[in-house]
């Protein structure tokens, strides 16, 4: 049995993410859209925008709060405004990032440290995980038989 997800158009940001699990930020905002107070403990973000060391989705109070996961730890200290800023306004240190992505999937790093803990990723996006996603579906797409080949 599958679960059901319901999908409801929300009027607000907070009415969108009050009581949420899991939440998604994709914006080009320069400035916060999601507040820590509308986050649950819990929860867990994924932050896809704000890709510019000025711009930023999260507020400052948030990324603090928060369990920090980045896909690159050097590239996030260079070009992500959520952490950037929140380093520029003294709420965290550059030791705040708690490990790149590759770490947290082979174990080398913890994630959730208890059931109440917020958790953050932040991606910029990196070519190798396009390439790996590419190839991922590329070989299901073989062994399935489906797909059109296309010949240049």
């Amino acid at each position: 049995m599958r679960d059901v997800v319901r999908i409801r158009a929300a009027g607000s940001v907070r009415d969108a993410v009050e009581g949420a699990d899991l939440i998604v930020v994709a914006t080009s905002s320069t400035t916060p859209v999601l507040e820590s107070a509308w986050v649950q403990d819990g929860a867990h973000i994924c932050a896809v925008g704000a890709c510019r060391p000025t711009h930023r989705e999260l507020e400052t109070a948030l990324v603090a709060r928060s369990r920090l996961f980045v896909d690159s730890t050097i590239g996030a200290l260079a070009e992500a405004g959520d952490i950037v800023l929140a380093i520029q306004d003294g709420a965290i240190a550059a030791t705040h990032i708690a490990g790149e992505l590759g770490a947290l999937v082979s174990g080398t790093v913890p994630g959730r440290q208890n059931l109440s803990q917020v958790t953050l990723f932040k991606s910029l996006g990196m070519a190798v995980e396009d390439v790996a996603a590419a190839r991922l579906v590329y070989t299901r797409a073989r062994t399935r038989g489906v797909g059109t080949e296309l010949v240049m």
